[in-house]
């Protein structure tokens, strides 16, 4: 869905008493062999006033990379994950394995286990930081 058509998503949900609502950005499939974010959806989705969740690994899933199945590129997880966190996202979703190549389904988007602890200590720096800037919503 469009993300300014979430917010009718987010009222049904409201409207029935649900609690714990987020919304997720995990790209687009846009024609071209592999997953596009549009960076505009986070603050217009994060305007709904709910928490807004940016799926780092589904992002960088190539469907049918390689060939009768889904590639990836985990190479691009560091640099979407930091971006979405300077849009001002309020959580980052990842996968990881401690050998991703051996991982029976999508290794090829994963961060590697051992990699986990600097993305994140790098993602919460830059969280730090975003958090300082004026927002313009």
């Amino acid at each position: 869905m469009a993300p300014q058509d979430m917010q009718y998503v987010v009222q049904k949900l409201r409207e029935a008493n649900a609690s714990g609502i987020m919304l997720c950005e995990r790209g687009t499939f846009f024609g071209y062999g592999r997953l596009v974010n549009d960076f505009q959806a986070l603050p217009l989705m994060r305007a709904m006033g709910v928490p807004v969740v940016f799926d780092a690994t589904h992002s960088v899933q190539q469907p049918g990379g390689l060939g009768g199945a889904t590639g990836g590129n985990r190479n691009m997880v560091w640099p979407l994950a930091r971006a979405a966190v300077a849009v001002g996202v309020d959580a980052i979703f990842l996968e990881t394995h401690p050998d991703p190549d051996s991982s029976p389904s999508d290794g090829a988007n994963m961060v590697p286990l051992a990699d986990v602890a600097k993305l994140l200590r790098q993602l919460r720096d830059l969280a730090d930081l975003a958090a300082s800037f004026e927002r313009i919503h």
